[in-house]
């Protein structure tokens, strides 16, 4: 690791983004560039090469995940790119995408308003420039309380099945399209029921719950 940290900011908040320069000047970093969109973040760390990236989440041109989009290519071409990523608002998803890539080492996750704690916060600069990992605590509880996936539990099989019933094809087209007996699909369906939490009720068609809970979570990989 070089003497001097080099580090490509990028921030679409002016005086923000160059409150952070100074700040980060002023405790042994060197700006080499500080930019205010993701395509020029991308532009910047290809020509310079940092040490380490500082980024917005939420960077135009489409001031959606522009920034966590840039870190993510950027981390695929240079898996050693140590990376931090500010948010204003605890995203978990985010943190998960960013911690799929490099071996999620290296990777920093933390609310803008850690900022304000410099001390911490430059001292996770550090720890993430040296191959550490950082996630901010109120993104940690948010990941450990993420709702567990309803589908997770299925079989392959059961999936293909609760996907067919979710295009309202009938037992007996399900056997003919998977090549099996109806008694196999009723008993694949009575499995997915019991996976998926759905009792028997007088009250509920629990096919159309189970059906629901597949179009709600999206269809499964």
């Amino acid at each position: 690791m070089p003497a001097v940290t080099r580090v490509v900011l990028a921030e679409d908040e002016v005086l923000l983004r160059e409150g952070m320069a100074v700040l980060l000047a002023r405790f042994g970093f060197d700006v080499v560039a500080a930019v205010g969109s993701a395509p020029d973040l991308l532009a910047a760390a290809r020509e310079l090469r940092p040490d380490l990236v500082v980024t917005d989440i939420r960077m135009p041109p489409q001031r959606r995940d522009d920034g966590l989009r840039a870190a993510v290519a950027l981390r695929t071409e240079r898996p050693d790119l140590a990376v931090v990523v500010l948010s204003q608002y605890v995203q978990a998803e985010y943190a998960a995408a960013l911690l799929d890539s490099g071996e999620g080492r290296g990777i920093g996750y933390l609310l803008k308003d850690r900022v304000a704690e410099v001390a911490d916060f430059v001292a996770h600069l550090g720890t993430v420039r040296d191959g550490g990992t950082v996630i901010d605590p109120d993104v940690v509880r948010r990941l450990l309380h993420r709702p567990r996936d309803p589908l997770a539990a299925l079989s392959a099989r059961e999936r293909e099945v609760l996907m067919l019933i979710a295009q309202g094809r009938s037992n007996a087209a399900i056997a003919a399209a998977l090549h099996v007996t109806e008694a196999a699909v009723g008993k694949h369906m009575g499995s997915i029921l019991t996976k998926l939490g759905l009792l028997p009720s007088d009250d509920t068609n629990r096919r159309v719950l189970a059906v629901l809970t597949y179009l709600r979570v999206g269809r499964p990989g």
